[in-house]
């Protein structure tokens, strides 16, 4: 079975869990660290789980809320991280203690029960990636920061049956909002973040394909609001606003089937 679990979303920090198999035979991945360890610690237990469990960590990018802790918890528990050249040289090129391994777009990753795929976005960020999972039965999406979407984005995504995806800003709040001109600028550029209509574009793209379920996560406090994310992703997907779960950053989901 293939389930995850949001432990927050957002600017304050981003972290997913990604669970593959059963029984003793469990496979947990980490998708990003954007978090505190005393935090991060907190949000597993939560998900009634203890950082030693965790088999793998995937960083997409280098951005604070993504990278967060990530080599510290790696350290303390022996993890082996992924992430791009890129990220790794723009966050300084660190030691990890021979656990780092380099992704590449498009080449698959297999960890334990998971098979992860990793993929190019446009986003502001070194060499940033999103990738999906799958335990062979279900696969997941995880795409939460990029500023526009790509052939290439949607063609990784096909066949995806959850997808957590972006849906960072209101293009009409972002507007009035008290955001310098030049973050403004930034936020709903093609390099930024995806509004929600955008996200819903993605969604509608690949519902075809198999979608059954959408979680809307990154939503800016400021520049967004769960109701108006939900009601653009239902209606691309022709369901109710109810059926479309939403990540906060306090909280992130529950525990959802792929």
């Amino acid at each position: 079975m293939l389930r995850f679990k949001s432990l927050g979303s957002g600017s304050s920090g981003n972290a997913t869990v990604i669970q593959a198999g059963s029984g003793a035979g469990l496979t947990h991945l980490l998708v990003d660290c954007g978090l505190g360890l005393p935090q991060l610690d907190k949000r597993l237990a939560r998900a009634g789980m203890l950082a030693e469990q965790i088999d793998a960590i995937f960083v997409t990018h280098e951005h604070g809320d993504h990278i967060g802790c990530a080599r510290q918890l790696a350290l303390r528990e022996r993890i082996p991280v992924w992430m791009s050249h890129g990220t790794y040289m723009a966050i300084g090129a660190p030691d990890f203690g021979g656990l780092l391994h380099i992704a590449h777009d498009s080449l698959d990753i297999e960890i334990g029960g998971l098979r992860l795929r990793p993929f190019t976005v446009p986003h502001d960020a070194r060499e940033p990636l999103q990738l999906t999972c799958t335990d062979g039965a279900a696969r997941l999406g995880v795409l939460t920061d990029l500023g526009h979407v790509t052939t290439h984005v949607l063609q990784e995504l096909t066949g995806c049956h959850s997808l957590l995806l972006e849906c960072n800003h209101d293009p009409a709040l972002l507007a009035a909002s008290t955001y310098p001109p030049f973050l403004k600028r930034r936020v709903g550029g093609d390099w930024g973040h995806l509004a929600n209509e955008a996200a819903a574009a993605v969604a509608r793209a690949i519902h075809g394909s198999g979608l059954r379920q959408v979680v809307a996560a990154h939503l800016s406090e400021q520049n967004n609001r769960p109701d108006l994310a939900r009601r653009a992703l239902a209606q691309a997907l022709g369901c109710g606003e109810a059926d479309i779960h939403v990540a906060d950053g306090p909280s992130g989901s529950e525990w959802l089937a792929a």
